[in-house]
């Protein structure tokens, strides 16, 4: 039997945790405690899948400013705040950084807006987030690195043409005519008559220095 995801709640309204208690203990298990640091001394005991955090606590505990102190100790769980008492610039601190909340709900919470956010939040945030970042990463430097093989592949595909044309005629390069050919800019060409002069595959004064360096 699978274990279901363990919910961290930190939450001093009693009345507030019945309504945890009605919307998510049937799919979760709740660990309630009712201060910041309750919360920490809790977390190497019973370590969380999601933290539910309310942000005014018993005794004055403020729970943003435990923020950083859960993302330390669990840098993949995922945090949800919910409070009455956030203005909407605290709101969006708490959402900014890399010792974020995932989402900010405001109370009185709906029951069928908190189940979804959890639903979601433990589908697709923490580790799960991290996975696929990581993923998206690699997928780019795969693309990345194909593109750079492909533009090297058809530059030297190009030079070799070049080379194969130039060896057959006597007359200087016609760099514009080139550049049609290949569909390529001007700049394009001269660079590669330039580098084909340093690997010794074409002659110095096939590219004599009338033609002005190439521009970025």
């Amino acid at each position: 039997m699978n274990t279901p995801p363990r919910i961290l709640v930190v939450e001093d309204d009693d009345l507030q945790y019945e309504i945890y208690e009605e919307a998510l203990s049937k799919d979760y298990e709740l660990v309630r405690v009712t201060s910041g640091s309750q919360a920490l001394d809790s977390i190497p005991k019973t370590q969380p899948d999601l933290i539910v955090l309310d942000h005014i606590l018993d005794r004055g505990d403020l729970g943003l400013d435990y923020l950083p102190e859960f993302k330390e100790l669990l840098p993949f769980v995922p945090i949800i705040v919910v409070s009455g008492a956030l203005e909407v610039q605290q709101q969006m601190s708490a959402l900014q950084g890399p010792r974020r909340a995932h989402y900010c709900l405001t109370k009185p919470v709906d029951v069928d807006v908190l189940q979804q956010v959890v639903k979601t939040t433990l589908a697709e945030c923490g580790e799960t987030e991290v996975v696929r970042s990581f993923e998206a990463l690699e997928r780019s430097k795969r693309v990345d690195a194909l593109e750079l093989f492909s533009r090297s592949t058809d530059r030297l595909g190009r030079q070799n043409h070049i080379r194969q044309q130039l060896s057959e005629s006597k007359d200087r390069p016609n760099i514009s005519s080139l550049a049609r050919q290949f569909g390529v800019a001007r700049r394009t060409i001269i660079r590669d008559l330039q580098e084909l002069i340093r690997r010794g595959q074409l002659k110095p004064e096939v590219y004599p220095e009338w033609e002005s360096e190439p521009k970025e």
